[in-house]
């Protein structure tokens, strides 16, 4: 079962279990991991669900498809490298450790 390690603006950790197949974001409600939000519930049509991958695993995620682009650049409050939505990243074995920051607010 692949963890997946959340690191708020204060610092502080949240490691959960994922399951595999399922997103970042679901993982985190399903926890109740503070700040991610999910509105939408994982439709990528919200980016409530933004959050910093570290550049570690950058390149095990992934790049963002093009409607995931256009709400990193509409709709978080900062974008950085390494943005991502965590509806769109799916957990898998490989990814065991994913670590990913959470904005301090999301939009």
């Amino acid at each position: 079962m692949p963890k997946i390690v959340y690191v708020a603006t204060d610092g502080s950790q949240r490691v959960v279990d994922a399951v595999a197949g399922e997103s970042v974001m679901m993982a985190a409600t399903r926890h109740g991991v503070p700040g991610i939000v999910a509105e939408c519930g994982g439709n990528a049509s919200c980016a409530t669900c933004h959050v910093y991958v570290r550049p570690e695993s950058l390149p095990l995620v992934g790049e963002p498809n093009d409607t995931e682009e256009d709400l990193l650049d509409l709709a978080v409050t900062e974008r950085r490298e390494g943005s991502r939505l965590g509806c769109q990243i799916e957990m898998t074995e490989e990814l065991d450790g994913l670590t990913v920051d959470i904005p301090p607010v999301q939009p």
